[in-house]
């Protein structure tokens, strides 16, 4: 996700979503023609259609402007930064979820590579053996019971649904430059921040621009398969038969995933 500057715009993009969510759901039924789990398909396509175009016309000539004149040894370190960065947020979904063992050791993951690390710049921990994990709020929601809700697609920051949503929140709040007064330091990095990650899904983003009939309908699935593949630390439970949802689009596609989101940067 973007840092700091565009935590503004994103908690209003999760508020506007979050009213929505509540308008609809006093929907018994799912409009005629559209999946159940993406209601809202229609928007979802046009603000996908803007992403594309933003991303296209902006983000890619500076993402492979930023590749050219970075060297890949600063491009890694520049990852690790934003990844510890971001990181207190895996640390509190761990306690949430009751992962105690993990929680702590992703604690002092986090210390480590804040202080021998130089800010996350270098993994020492990684090298100790504490290697790092992908816990967030949505997961955490999930763990205690709560429903999926509504596929989603947000400006600018992509696939959501409105489970994920509130971790825009606690992601934000567990931020350190969230809590950084001086704009001359917070605008930079947040860039730097937004451009980083444009990098990182790079490989990903041509995958899908090249080989997907329907990049919209491949990115939803896949999506939605890596974050049941996250909620279940990589072994949700078998099903016992397939269980098909046909949007009226795709002739239906499978529910359960099988393997990591080959989005994933």
């Amino acid at each position: 996700m973007p840092h700091d500057t565009l935590n503004t715009g994103l908690r209003g993009l999760a508020l506007v979503a979050l009213l929505a969510s509540a308008l609809l759901g006093g929907c018994a039924t799912a409009p005629a023609g559209v999946s159940e789990k993406d209601p809202l398909q229609p928007l979802n396509r046009k603000i996908y259609a803007f992403n594309g175009s933003f991303d296209r016309h902006i983000m890619t000539p500076v993402a492979n402007a930023y590749t050219r004149v970075t060297p890949r040894p600063v491009r890694n370190s520049v990852s690790r930064f934003y990844n510890n960065l971001t990181y207190p947020n895996v640390v509190l979904n761990d306690f949430l979820q009751g992962k105690f063992a993990e929680g702590f050791g992703d604690a002092g993951r986090f210390l480590i590579n804040s202080t021998v690390g130089l800010l996350g710049l270098f993994d020492p921990a990684g090298h100790l053996g504490l290697k790092p994990h992908l816990e967030d709020t949505g997961q955490t929601l999930a763990v205690w019971g709560v429903p999926q809700g509504a596929y989603l697609v947000l400006p600018f920051a992509g696939p959501d649904t409105v489970r994920d949503l509130p971790d825009l929140a606690t992601i934000t709040f567990t931020n350190a430059l969230f809590y950084v007064a001086n704009p001359f330091v917070t605008i930079p990095l947040s860039l730097l921040g937004f451009i980083d990650y444009r990098v990182q899904a790079s490989a990903s983003i041509n995958f899908v621009n090249e080989a997907a009939l329907d990049p919209y309908l491949f990115v939803r699935e896949a999506y939605l398969q890596h974050r049941e593949f996250l909620i279940y630390d990589g072994h949700p439970p078998p099903r016992l038969a397939p269980d098909i949802e046909d949007d009226g689009e795709d002739g239906g596609t499978p529910n359960q995933e099988k393997a990591p989101n080959p989005l994933s940067p």
